[in-house]
This record gives structure tokens, sequence and C-alpha cells, in this order.
């Protein structure tokens, strides 16, 4: 698990852009790397819409697992996860990051919005406190076994408040 994580770290250092086409399970992201992808990105969107839900935080941190662990199982190349809010406050987050990582993820993302949430593509969202995103990162930061883990904080705070507020975070 290790090297994918090393090899999403090394292609984050080169010049240009890691293209991580949208999978939601592992036939996806075979059918990904014989495209020659260097990664793919567990979508939290599409993965409640293969199970015919929005994306509206209605899938719990253990289903979003689930998927990660069976489509990491499935393609040899590094997986980048939405693990939404991290499923609650920093102490929650801990948990998220121990379980996405022993699924095999090599990246995770944690949303800066209130719960419940709403998918990123969707109008209306809100954001926490900027303070209390801090937490959650550090957290997720300090609960990482494998440092090569990459921890993605991303925030809403642009669509929902404009470019000053997504600037200040």
């Amino acid at each position: 698990m290790t090297l994918v994580r090393e090899q999403l770290r090394a292609a984050l250092t080169q010049p240009g852009l890691v293209v991580a086409p949208f999978v939601y399970d592992g036939l996806q992201a075979m059918i990904a790397q014989k495209s020659g992808f260097s990664a793919v990105y567990m979508t939290g969107f599409g993965t409640a819409a293969s199970r015919g839900m929005p994306d509206l935080g209605l899938l719990t941190m253990s289903e979003m697992v689930a998927n990660a662990r069976r489509i990491c199982r499935a393609a040899e190349i590094p997986l980048i996860c939405d693990a939404d809010t991290g499923y609650g406050n920093p102490l929650n987050v801990i948990r998220t990051v121990q379980e996405f990582e022993e699924a095999g993820a090599a990246a995770l993302h944690i949303e800066d919005q209130v719960w419940p949430k709403r998918c990123g593509f969707l109008e209306g969202k809100q954001v926490i406190p900027g303070d209390e995103m801090v937490q959650k990162v550090r957290a997720a930061c300090d609960a990482r076994s494998d440092p090569s883990l990459v921890v993605i904080a991303r925030t809403d705070a642009l669509q929902s408040e404009g470019w000053n507020a997504a600037e200040a975070r």
C-alpha cells in the first residue's frame, strides 16, 4: 500500500496535473488503469448514485471505506477517496483516516461543509468555521500511520461564501 501512496506523492511533485478520473467501482478503476491513467478518484457522487441515492451524506463512512477497499483490490494505481466531512468531529476524522488508510487509499479529501453535507456540484452548501476545519485537518494528519497517505483539505467556501472566504481558508 505504501508503494501506491509514494507513487501518488511522486506524481504530485512533477510538473503538470495528475489526472484521476472519477470511478465508483473496481471495474471502472481497472478500465482507467488499462487506459493509462496513473491514479483514480473514488467519487462520492458516483458511489451514492450507483446505489440509487443522492450525494447528501446518506452513505456511511463504513460503506465508503468498503467501496474504497474493493477499488484498491481491483486496480494497482493510487486511489484518491472522497471522505465527505470526515463523518463528524476531529475524533470521527481520526477513525475515518485510519479506516481509509487500512483499506488501501493513497489519499483522501475532507470537506469543510456542515453536516448533513451536500454534493460539491450542488448549490446551497454551508461551511464550518475555519478553525474547526483546521482541527479536522490536524486530526487527519496525526491519525496517519503511513506518512505517505495524502490528506487533502477541500473547501466549499468559494461557492457558498465567495472567493475572499475561500482564499482566507
